[in-house]
């Protein structure tokens, strides 16, 4: 982050290293007041809120490394809820401290900007997604996405295991879980991947990259 040693030193004292968490337990719940923000150190958190009717939408899946609770500075309290996946590793930042230690380094400031910019333009990504692409767009989009991410933190992006349910990437994407599980099948016959349950053993990238550069739907060749 363009940070010297001692001002990362500084950062990482205001840091606080909670015990792990457990799937289904949370970080914080929509309503609650905004403290602290939230880092992903290992395993994965969703993010979600309900509507009038009561009716949950998934936001977004959180992967090590990655920022949370950014939704709760504008009015000081979580407009979402944050839920564990399956055993994480969290780092607490307090909001307070970040301010003050942010005030003291520039380079810090600067990062907390370009983090809010990049939600912004998730947020427009996802806007875009939902509004203008099929089913199969849908769900080639979100693979890809995730498996860039991963590859940015080092991780295989090929082989990996997906710790959100059908129903929650369904919610996501605003397709129907069957919807998402057929699409998945369809892929699989098509050969874009191998997934085994939640187990994606093989994912091929530049065939989903030229998928979306066409704007096709799959289709499976039965001769």
């Amino acid at each position: 982050m363009g940070l010297t040693p001692d001002d990362v030193a500084r950062l990482d004292d205001i840091v606080k290293r909670k015990c792990p968490l457990h799937r289904g337990e949370y970080l914080f719940q929509e309503g609650e007041p905004f403290r602290a923000l939230y880092v992903v150190k290992s395993g994965s958190v969703k993010s979600y809120a309900r509507n009038a009717d009561g009716e949950v939408r998934v936001l977004g899946f959180h992967l090590p490394g990655e920022l949370i609770g950014l939704d709760g500075i504008e009015h000081n309290t979580h407009a979402c809820s944050a839920k564990v996946l399956e055993t994480s590793a969290i780092c607490e930042i307090p909001y307070a401290h970040l301010q003050t230690l942010s005030a003291a380094i520039p380079s810090l400031q600067q990062q907390m900007y370009r983090l809010l910019s990049k939600e912004i333009n998730r947020d427009n990504e996802m806007l875009f997604l939902l509004t203008n692409k099929n089913a199969d767009e849908r769900l080639a989009t979100f693979l890809i996405n995730l498996s860039g991410r991963l590859r940015k933190r080092g991780l295989c992006a090929t082989d990996f295991y997906l710790s959100m349910p059908r129903h929650d990437i369904a919610s996501y994407l605003n397709l129907s879980a069957e919807t998402v599980s057929r699409r998945f099948t369809h892929f699989q016959k098509a050969g874009l991947l191998d997934i085994s349950g939640k187990h994606v053993q093989r994912l091929d990238i530049p065939a989903l990259e030229g998928m979306l550069a066409v704007g096709m739907t799959v289709t499976i060749n039965k001769g």
